[in-house]
């Protein structure tokens, strides 16, 4: 129930006539009210007295008469509305993240991976209506989430990337790229979409980045490329400590930063380069408003017509103050 709305409200603009008409009933009062001069008024005392004072009800009953009529004529009604929306073109997504070691680098924080992952999940709650698969590589790759609808299970991905030995460390961004086309190859979405993220050169694998990108534009898939890291040095992870922590070590950032717009201008898509936690989060916000899906609301209206009980207590009114008029307060002419 959304509350009271008025059919016609225009007619409340009848409710101006009643000051005017308490103003004439007041001028007008004492030649409505007939008087007769007497020496003495003992033999008029007790109840005829007491009718005459509440006499003025009988006007107050027409007011209140005319005010319930001006509400029913206004027709108040009582609305539910209820919507159902409908994706009519969708959008299918797949996120490619690189998980070399290099994505340990402490230029972000807590670190490059842990702070993608953060912005990563903000992306997918932001998406309620689009499908969302995960791909993870190094110098390989895999699907670790196949395009879904269930954001809760992408989510959970996200959240258990990680550097593991799974996969040969190194960066293949051709690798990570082709298998991201693969998953969207066969896909029925209005438009087909990859966010690809590395920091680092393409330095292994055997599929050429240049050979993945040719094929998502054969495919239609749009690539969007993030280029992740500080300019200029940060710390890396170099090897282990005794307590099986890692040693970081001050060492250049190296992003291939042409192949990266490279892949993003052959497929239609655009290449960002995120150098702090805050401006990856802007980058997610900009691909999520370059990217949006088509929404067809449906409104259902249900209205409860309330004007019959305005109307009833308008005519009670009237009745009332007629069968006062003709019994306690007959006049004689």
């Amino acid at each position: 129930m959304d509350g009271i709305t008025f059919m016609n409200p225009g007619f409340f603009w009848l409710f101006l006539a009643l000051p005017v008409l308490i103003t004439y009933h007041i001028w007008k009062r004492k030649e409505q009210t007939p008087t007769l001069k007497m020496s003495s008024l003992a033999g008029f005392k007790g109840k005829s007295s007491i009718l005459a004072k509440l006499k003025p009800i009988l006007f107050v009953f027409r007011l209140l008469a005319l005010s319930a009529m001006i509400v029913a004529l206004a027709r108040p009604r009582t609305v539910d509305i209820s919507s159902k929306t409908k994706t009519t073109k969708g959008i299918d997504i797949v996120i490619s993240v690189d998980v070399s070691a290099s994505m340990l680098a402490r230029d972000l924080r807590p670190n490059r991976m842990e702070a993608l992952k953060e912005v990563a999940k903000k992306f997918v709650e932001a998406r309620p209506n689009d499908r969302i698969g995960l791909v993870v590589y190094a110098a390989e790759a895999y699907t670790k989430t196949p395009v879904t609808s269930d954001k809760a299970i992408v989510e959970a991905a996200i959240e258990s990337v990680k550097y593991d030995n799974v996969l040969k460390d190194g960066t293949g961004i051709g690798m990570g790229l082709a298998t991201a086309v693969n998953r969207l190859k066969e896909s029925k979405a209005k438009s087909k979409v990859i966010i690809l993220l590395t920091d680092g050169v393409n330095n292994t694998g055997f599929i050429e980045p240049e050979t993945a990108s040719d094929i998502a534009k054969e495919f239609g898939i749009k690539v969007y490329t993030i280029g992740i890291g500080t300019k200029g040095r940060a710390e890396f992870p170099v090897g282990y400590a005794p307590n099986g922590g890692f040693v970081f070590k001050m060492m250049p950032v190296e992003i291939d930063e042409q192949l990266l717009k490279s892949i993003a201008d052959k497929t239609g898509g655009k290449y960002f380069r995120a150098t702090s936690n805050n401006s990856l989060e802007k980058i997610y916000d900009e691909i999520n408003k370059l990217e949006t899906t088509e929404i067809e609301e449906l409104k259902f209206y249900d209205y409860d017509e309330q004007f019959r009980p305005f109307a009833i207590l308008a005519a009670l009114f009237l009745l009332a103050e007629i069968g006062l008029r003709t019994t306690v307060y007959r006049s004689f002419i």
